[in-house]
């Protein structure tokens, strides 16, 4: 492990695609239900670029969430069932506020949601079946939408908690390990420009979302935790409403793993959504 131009490089690393935004006509934009008739579902097209995936353990203690926009941390869940709403919501919920305060300092954290994967071979996500990994370079929130969650989760307090900080941080964990199939992968938001976060819409029933998908750079970084377990938690910035001197987009995205037995139990994991408020 050492340092380069103050990026932590590994000599562990595997090369394995991930598949950014490529140029496209209009503005991308993804329906999450039945488009209209004859509109695709997206017109977002891939551009697979083979990267190099840096080993994140052997510098896990290095990373930070406001530093480089992602960290690995330990917690030990109480929960008897990730696939069980109810028991996450009561159980892990809860779980999730107190390591988020404890680890950023927050005066408040609302969970908002969470979403359960478990990827099927020649399922696609959002076409029947359990959410599938995205495997697609994004970032969950943008500029315009992470102010936006706040107005539409907490109304009547949105305009007093935008004078303050907020943060909209992600709780990836999987469900069962050692995660060999479709692991995630990190990268370091510190090598990310501004220009290569492209606006993209997500289109629901009733309301239009806005997602960032990415540009390829042959200067991003990129990093895994390989052989994640339950007890582990990779911590990602999708939004930070403070704009100088910390990571506010940390893109990221599923990736094949090359060195995974062919044999390796497909991957299921849970990522709970979560708004970090500071007063100051």
């Amino acid at each position: 492990m050492g340092l380069q131009n103050g990026k932590i490089t590994t000599s562990s690393f595997v090369t394995a695609d991930v598949n950014y935004l490529a140029p496209t006509n209009g503005r991308p934009r993804t329906y999450t239900f039945e488009p209209p008739a004859g509109e695709p579902r997206s017109n977002v097209v891939p551009e697979p670029h083979a990267v190099p995936i840096h080993d994140a353990r052997p510098g896990s203690d290095r990373f930070t969430i406001d530093e480089h926009g992602f960290a690995l941390v330990r917690q030990h869940s109480a929960v008897a069932d990730f696939y069980d709403d109810d028991n996450v919501k009561s159980v892990y919920y809860p779980e999730a506020e107190r390591l988020l305060k404890e680890i950023t300092g927050a005066d408040r954290v609302f969970v908002f949601d969470h979403t359960v994967r478990k990827r099927v071979d020649g399922v696609a996500d959002r076409e029947g079946g359990p959410r599938q990994p995205v495997a697609r370079v994004h970032v969950d929130h943008t500029e315009k939408s992470g102010l936006q969650r706040v107005r539409d989760l907490i109304p009547n307090e949105a305009e007093e908690l935008l004078k303050g900080r907020v943060q909209i941080i992600n709780l990836w964990r999987p469900i069962r390990g050692p995660l060999k199939d479709s692991p995630l992968a990190v990268c370091d938001a510190r090598t990310v420009r501004p220009d290569e976060l492209i606006g993209s819409d997500l289109v629901y029933p009733h309301r239009v979302g806005e997602t960032y998908s990415v540009k390829f750079n042959p200067a991003h970084q990129w990093y895994y935790v390989p052989d994640m377990v339950p007890d582990e938690i990779l911590l990602l910035k999708c939004f930070d409403s403070k704009k100088q001197g910390v990571a506010r987009f940390a893109p990221h995205t599923a990736f094949i793993d090359p060195t995974a037995p062919q044999d390796a139990r497909p991957r299921e994991s849970i990522e709970l959504r979560t708004l970090v408020f500071h007063a100051n």
